[in-house]
């Protein structure tokens, strides 16, 4: 994709749902899960019954304040709800209670980078919501499944302040990652609990005014969000330039993936059009500084901050960093393990690479393996001592992941094939005859080749089928050859 639009420049902001990880919903005691038979998880007041009134979520407030503070927006001690009137099948009160005039969190930021470079983005401000119902499409027919009405949101607006489908996919990746590791939600697209609408405008370079604007609902996918932009980008471009002196229809739109193009749903709305006004079964929602706090000073480490911590401290390389980083639950693991390792480096490789591996085989995510953090953490440990090789270490992870609770030392004194070659002298002759038979990469080793080291070592654990420990076979090659 292409950043580059000629004599225009590109204006993107983006509006984020996400749904809270509570265990009831916003305004009612009905269980907030995913997954249940459909219209089982509904009550009174969030399908809209008459007389059934609202009452607020503490959990899903408290949950706000600290996406609000992780981002460093300001806690608004009084905010109040309003009624957005609309009518379609999915919404049962005919009305969305959210907060228009008085959202709970105003301002805030978010730094990532992009290509290389750290951009800050900025969040206009963050208000509380009541989900709808969702329909479910039948050859004959429509149905409506009201599990999902009432579920707590979070809408998070951004300012227009992103140029590039690249920069609002970064910044997306970003708002998830620290609501993941706030414990604000679990952020699972496919269940649409993160979910992204983007508004889109282009103009002239050097103009100052915002030209009316296109908004593609309801994207679930980081990438399919990134073609979407790009494609009304090109769409909007190619209008103008046949058409300097109009201006397109601002509206709603939907991607279609097989067409890689946007489609318009319906002209958009305006505020007028949805009769904002008070929410009158609910009073003001208002907040104890002392509260506000409380929360502030028990917010976990944040993503960044994280970052940081793995490269400066632990001396993590940016690749591994990053792959932690982005899956909390890899990120977790691997923090588990380091209680019980004398280096994290190395098991940051045996997490990353051999056992997330291995889960990816069985289509299954590193911790639905139920090997413990702390048996990896001893592997590695074992490896450290000399207790058994990388080709035996291999060996015990395939065991360990067929007997998830197997501890990798009983494993290997159960088993004479992860006893490390303990004659000294028969390692001693066959390290003289792998250096004799080999004088080119002596010769390139000592005009300082360290590969041809390397080769040397792993000519002996071939030559041992991988039994002698690598330590002592680096000491002898090194006697020898000095």
């Amino acid at each position: 994709m292409s950043s580059d639009y000629g004599e225009f420049e590109v204006v993107i902001g983006l509006e984020i749902h996400c749904q809270l990880n509570t265990k009831s919903k916003l305004f009612g005691r009905e269980p907030n899960n995913f997954g249940a038979e459909p219209n089982s998880n509904i009550g009174f007041v969030d399908t809209g019954q008459p007389g059934a009134l609202p009452v607020v979520n503490r959990e899903a407030v408290k949950k706000a304040i600290a996406f609000g503070l992780a981002v460093g927006g300001k806690i608004n001690e009084v905010s109040t709800f309003d009624r957005k009137s609309y009518f379609y099948p999915d919404c049962p009160f005919n009305y969305q209670i959210t907060q228009f005039y008085h959202p709970i969190i105003t301002g805030g930021q978010v730094v990532t980078e992009v290509d290389g470079e750290e951009k800050i983005f900025t969040i206009e401000h963050t208000h509380m919501e009541n989900d709808a119902g969702k329909l479910i499409h039948f050859p004959d027919f429509t149905g409506v499944d009201y599990n999902r009405s009432g579920a707590p949101l979070i809408e998070i607006v951004s300012d227009p302040c992103m140029k590039t489908p690249q920069e609002a996919s970064a910044y997306a990746s970003c708002v998830k990652s620290i609501l993941e590791y706030m414990d604000c939600s679990d952020c699972n697209m496919q269940e649409g609990h993160f979910r992204m609408d983007a508004n889109i405008s282009v103009r002239l370079k050097g103009e100052t005014e915002l030209r009316p604007k296109a908004e593609i609902k309801n994207m679930n996918s980081f990438s399919n969000m990134e073609m979407a932009i790009e494609s009304e980008i090109h769409s909007q471009i190619a209008f103008y330039r046949g058409n300097p002196d109009s201006r397109i229809k601002t509206g709603t739109y939907r991607f279609d993936l097989e067409k890689q193009k946007t489609i318009l749903m319906r002209a958009k709305e305006t505020a007028d059009d949805y009769r904002y006004f008070p929410e009158p079964d609910l009073p003001p929602l208002v907040l104890n500084p002392e509260y506000i706090e409380e929360i502030k000073n028990n917010l976990p480490e944040l993503p960044k901050a994280k970052h940081k911590r793995f490269m400066s401290k632990i001396g993590l390389s940016e690749y591994f960093t990053n792959l932690l980083i982005a899956d909390k639950n890899l990120c977790d693991f691997f923090e588990e393990g380091i209680e019980h390792c004398k280096n994290p480096k190395a098991l940051c490789n045996w997490v990353v690479v051999e056992f997330a591996a291995r889960a990816n085989e069985l289509n299954k995510h590193l911790k639905d393996l139920n090997v413990p953090a702390k048996n990896i953490a001893i592997l590695v440990n074992m490896i450290e001592k000399g207790r058994v090789t990388g080709k035996m270490a291999k060996e015990i992870a395939d065991i360990m992941c067929e007997n998830h609770q197997m501890d990798p030392l009983k494993i290997a004194d159960s088993d004479d094939r992860f006893k490390p070659m303990g004659d000294t002298d028969a390692l001693e002759k066959i390290i003289e005859e792998i250096v004799s038979n080999n004088p080119d990469s002596i010769a390139d080793y000592k005009n300082g080749k360290e590969k041809a080291f390397a080769f040397l070592v792993g000519q002996v654990m071939k030559k041992t089928k991988g039994t002698a420990p690598p330590p002592l076979v680096r000491e002898i090659i090194l006697k020898k050859i000095s």
